[in-house]
């Protein structure tokens, strides 16, 4: 199927590895520009160098931000060239109890899960009003109605994200700019799969075993009942930025493997 983005430019933040590398990686294959971001310029410059391999006749680049650091962000941002396709996909989480969630940690949450995408947007989104052509996508989670007892700050910031997509969905009305949200559910990235190989480790158990206690005893209302593999996520995001998905705007698109529930 041809998505109709070939020579668009993609700007994906947190996209060295899982959900965000299989992004770019799903972009390239429909012949778009990429832009790959990460927090360090050894890890940016191997998956740079990787999707190049596989994408030669792509432009693949890099931009270096910590998405915690606004001095580094305000400097870095002027680099960017005129992007169609912007993924907000940059998250930072803390696993630990409501009360030993300090209020550093729910500050730097925010500002790298919310406010990364808020400046990027704020920067971005006009040129797309002029064009009358873009895609926003932020990625939430699971979590923003789950809200794990461990992740509650967490959450926070993923429930966030879904008013400020639907808030910039209503700037566009009339144009051919949408804006959505993409909430997947539980994915075998590297964390996950560190998790898997830890758990199985400690409780001498095998990582198959760990997984199907997960959705028995923690992810019970997922209907999936296994881990979404990255690329399933990607394809998802990827069909919403492309061309094909210009009748949904505003929307919470799940990719959760039905365990938030509900018909809606």
């Amino acid at each position: 199927m041809d998505l109709k983005i070939q020579g668009k430019t993609a700007f994906i933040t947190g996209s060295t590895a899982g959900i965000g590398y299989a992004t770019a990686r799903a972009l390239a294959s429909e012949g778009v520009d990429v832009i790959l971001n990460g927090r360090t310029e050894t890890k940016l410059q191997e998956a740079v160098q990787k999707l190049q391999r596989e994408f030669p006749n792509n432009t693949i680049s890099g931009l270096c931000i910590d998405f915690s650091n606004t001095k580094q962000i305000e400097e870095q941002l002027g680099r960017l060239p005129e992007i169609d396709i912007l993924v907000n996909n940059v998250g930072i989480y803390s696993s630990v109890s409501f009360f030993e969630t300090k209020d550093s940690d729910w500050q730097q949450q925010f500002e790298v899960n919310v406010m990364s995408g808020v400046r990027l947007s704020k920067r971005i989104l006009p040129n797309m009003l002029t064009n009358n052509w873009g895609r926003i996508l932020f990625i939430s989670s699971e979590c923003a109605t789950l809200v794990p007892v461990d992740l509650i700050s967490y959450s926070m910031t993923k429930t966030a994200i879904l008013a400020v997509s639907r808030g910039l969905a209503q700037l566009t009305k009339g144009t051919g700019v949408t804006v959505n949200t993409i909430i997947p559910g539980s994915t075998l990235s590297e964390g996950a799969e560190q998790f898997l190989e830890n758990a199985a480790q400690k409780e001498g158990k095998t990582k198959a075993q760990i997984e199907t206690s997960f959705f028995t005893e923690v992810r019970s209302s997922s209907l999936l009942q296994r881990f979404a593999k990255v690329d399933e996520i990607a394809n998802t995001i990827t069909y919403m930025a492309s061309s094909l998905s210009s009748a949904t705007n505003g929307s919470a698109i799940k990719v959760d493997g039905g365990s938030m529930g509900g018909i809606l």
